[in-house]
């Protein structure tokens, strides 16, 4: 989930009219054994909820009510009175129902599939979901209003008496009480947006028109905009899988649904004069990404008229102790379900325990105006928006009083005048800027369009230059930037040298995104890190790696880069790129050697001018923002790049002529409720003589950190080509298979596997070329008689954070040719994900 998780817990610490009946309570059976997935609603209407795995409920309403109805299958219905508005720590039991043995039905465990009513209607939704909602229609479009908002709950004195908010204690005016989970919150931030979607079932395709948007004081945060965005993605609770914080829960209307969830139909009603009824879905195991909760079903349409999901805590997710989500639908034209409103709350916190303090994220969306049937030229679905119209993000009170499908309450309303109060205090700019410099590894200044960073990069560490220190920078006078100019100095202690790099890029052309840019680096290098290369200047320059590895690594190379492009993105995620760039390269150790043969003898340098030519293609990616650099709003779409490179001898003194292709593509795959696969081909070929520093090196990691698409048991410069094919192969099963084994259950680990594999060749002319009788020079080999492969077993969110793989060569262990091959190794990594 990446540094941006960290920020929003940090810093994105919102709320509903106050209710008029609160209950909370727990239900237990005759043995005092909690009763989960009972089913609790105010008496005489169709408001309710469930319990949870501990027997525990909350429900709340505006409305006034005075009893609750508690009732599970196999049990006596139980009516309470309610004597107060607010009924607090209730406890309920629950008798079984006076009946012969052999019609007793144990409701806790699994249910039957054979003779189950419940599952005769899912499998009726099953067959009519096609004929349901938008899909009747060739074209719709509709107005769309969301609301996002941002809370830190559990609000106690502890808190408010704490330095953290010291000086800022008016903030607790504005505390209330969640009708979900029935926690005190503080709402810290808002958003609301107003858009029309249009969307065409016949070509497939969707187009949403941001019309208005506004939020509480971070309208020019685009981290915490594009963190928003990618946290509550859009999805069809119709779908077999429903993605939410990167991973896939299986839906409750799934067709695995049945191998997942256990149902019970459990009452039938009237609901806007449509005869329904209702079932309970609870998990048949525990730490699967599963949700608990009921439905409601109309009896003809078989359309879903009600839905509640609500994730299992056993859930194998990070950071996220509840998901709460509502849906309700519409209908128009007597047989038409259309959703209407949809909420969801998330609870994000360090710990799933019950009093742990977290922030609460929730998302409203209302939707209307419906129309049907209205073609459009499939152009309009391709065309891009490519200018920033500051008026969306700058409507007037007129324009939300008349925009927005349901009206703020009081307290959404606080929430604007007192974030403009708060981003007053100085501790809270602080604070803000402290978080901000999390998120975007740069330290801004406020008085000057510069930033300073990227902070990470600050130290690093090679067997070259021994302790790196670095220093950079970059312009910023706002997230839609049409120039910008970066540029960094560094000092390796052990070399004693000094390094630079400095580039600029410049928007010329906002619709075809035509972009000039260049630059200049001189710089220690990893050459070899990667196949599929490429000329940006500030490109990482992969030199730096951990103190201790698992050989000396001296491998490194100083170059001179400068290099000039010029790109454009006619269409929509194909981009095409043209441009040059002018080598000098030289070893940086007096162990290592890029000596090359020439008709005069030996040469240790090399100079080359080079041309290119690349096209990516990114299928289905978003972006946001509209200046010369944006950001990608999701991760799940494939990446597809070609490249062309031509050097030319008689341009500059160059040293050589050759012609390299180059072909990659990444695509990861959601494979339903079993994870992730993520899948690269890679493949190149280079015509012509080059020495070692221009040929094709099969990427090795001499550290102990996982690094994806490189081999973890190959040295530096092990395996040389100028023809390569690679495959690589990674699937992460998210916990699929641990959470079948009862002891590793509670754990919350996640299995990945891998396998990655390459073949290659070396032309004789090449190694001839690099063979000098240097002591320092690498015998160029290949993997040419047979493929090389190595796989992997790995395992994930070990304490949420570490990952550790076991890696094993597959091959080319002859202890005559090569005693060093290492045949096993231990990799590792962390970071944030959810």
């Amino acid at each position: 989930m990446k540094i941006k998780l960290l920020f929003a817990l940090y810093l994105l610490n919102v709320f509903f009219a106050i209710a008029q009946t609160k209950a909370s309570g727990y239900v237990f059976d005759e043995f005092n054994e909690p009763v989960a997935f009972a089913n609790v609603i105010f008496k005489g209407s169709t408001i309710g909820t469930i319990t949870n795995e501990n027997g525990r409920f909350y429900l709340e309403s505006d409305e006034n009510w005075d009893a609750l109805t508690i009732s599970f299958i196999g049990y006596e219905l139980l009516n309470v009175p309610l004597d107060k508005k607010v009924n607090y720590n209730l406890k309920f039991v629950l008798k079984e129902e006076n009946a012969e043995l052999d019609q007793v039905v144990i409701t806790t465990g699994k249910q039957s599939k054979k003779n189950n009513p419940a599952i005769d209607l899912l499998r009726k939704i099953w067959e009519h979901k096609r004929k349901n909602g938008l899909n009747l229609h060739k074209q719709y479009e509709y107005d769309k209003y969301e609301k996002v908002e941002f809370d830190i709950n559990t609000i106690d004195s502890a808190l408010i008496k704490s330095k953290l908010f010291r000086g800022m204690e008016f903030v607790f005016n504005e505390v209330d009480t969640s009708r979900v989970t029935g926690k005190t919150y503080l709402p810290m931030f808002i958003n609301e947006a107003v858009s029309r979607v249009y969307g065409d079932n016949i070509l497939n395709k969707q187009k949403e028109v941001l019309e208005g948007n506004k939020n509480s004081g971070f309208s020019d945060n685009q981290v915490i905009i594009d963190f928003v965005d990618d946290l509550y993605s859009d999805y069809n609770v119709y779908d077999n899988y429903l993605k939410f914080f990167d991973k896939s829960f299986v839906s409750p209307l799934s067709k695995t649904g049945i191998n997942t969830y256990n149902y019970v139909l459990s009452d039938s009603a009237f609901i806007d004069n449509k005869w329904c009824y209702n079932i309970i879905y609870y998990p048949r195991r525990k730490n699967e990404l599963t949700f608990k909760g009921d439905f409601w079903v109309a009896d003809s349409t078989y359309a879903i008229k009600e839905i509640n999901l609500q994730a299992s805590k056993s859930a194998n997710i990070n950071w996220v102790k509840e998901i709460y989500i509502e849906q309700e639908f519409e209908v128009l034209n007597d047989s038409l379900f259309l959703v209407k409103r949809d909420y969801m709350m998330s609870d994000f916190a360090l710990n799933k325990k019950e009093k742990s303090r977290g922030v609460y994220g929730k998302r409203t969306t209302l939707y209307d105006n419906y129309e049907f049937d209205k073609e459009l030229d499939k152009k309009f679905y391709d065309q891009e928006v490519y200018n920033y119209d500051k008026d969306v993000y700058d409507r007037d009170d007129a324009f939300w009083a008349e925009n927005r499908l349901e009206s703020l309450n009081k307290d959404e309303k606080g929430i604007y005048k007192m974030l403009d109060t708060l981003k007053t205090v100085k501790k809270f700019k602080q604070l803000y800027n402290l978080g901000s410099i999390l998120a975007s590894g740069y330290i801004e200044f406020n008085r000057l369009p510069l930033d300073y960073g990227p902070i990470f990069s600050t130290f690093g560490f090679n067997d070259v230059e021994g302790l790196r220190l670095r220093a950079g920078g970059r312009t910023y006078f706002g997230r839609n930037d049409l120039w910008r100019l970066e540029g960094f100095m560094a000092y390796g202690f052990r070399d004693d040298k000094f390094k630079y790099g400095i580039s600029g890029k410049w928007l010329l052309d906002k619709k075809n995104r035509l972009i000039i840019s260049g630059g200049n680096r001189r710089d220690v290098e990893q050459i070899g890190a990667s196949l599929t290369t490429s000329t940006d200047v500030l490109g990482r320059s992969l030199a730096s790696s951990s103190v201790v590895g698992t050989s000396t690594n001296d491998k490194l190379t100083s170059i001179n880069l400068t290099s000039l492009a010029i790109e454009a993105e006619p269409w929509r995620n194909i981009i095409f790129r043209l441009g040059a760039n002018y080598r000098t390269l030289e070893s940086a150790s007096p162990t290592f050697s890029l000596d090359y043969n020439t008709s005069t003898g030996v040469e240790s340098i090399i100079n080359q001018f080079e041309t290119s030519l690349s096209v990516s293609v990114f299928p289905k990616r978003k972006m946001t923002g509209f200046g010369v650099e944006r950001r990608e709003a999701n991760d799940g779409f494939a990446r597809i790049f070609a490249q062309i490179s031509r050097g030319d001898k008689s341009i500059l003194d160059s040293d050589f002529d050759y012609t390299k292709l180059q072909l990659s593509y990444i695509q990861p795959w959601q494979v339903g409720g079993f994870g992730r696969l993520t899948t690269t081909i890679e493949a190149g070929k280079t015509f012509g003589e080059v020495p070692l520093g221009l040929l094709s090196v099969i990427p090795g990691n001499q550290s102990y950190f996982s690094i994806y698409n490189t081999f973890s048991q190959l040295d530096f410069y092990e395996f040389v080509s100028d023809t390569y094919t690679s495959l690589h192969l990674e699937h992460n099963f998210n916990g699929r298979l641990f959470s079948r084994i009862p002891f590793l259950r509670k754990f919350n680990l996640r299995e990945i596997v891998s396998i990655r594999g390459v073949w290659g060749e070396i032309s004789d002319e090449n190694i001839l070329l690099n063979t000098t009788g240097n002591p320092n020079e690498i015998p160029l080999v290949a993997p040419s008689d047979k493929m090389y492969y190595e796989y992997s077993l790995g395992v994930g969110n070990i304490f949420k954070v570490f990952r550790i793989d076991f890696n094993f060569r597959g091959n080319y262990l002859d202890e005559t040719l090569n005693p060093d091959a290492r045949k096993f190794g231990i990799t590792g990594t962390f970071g944030f994900y959810f």
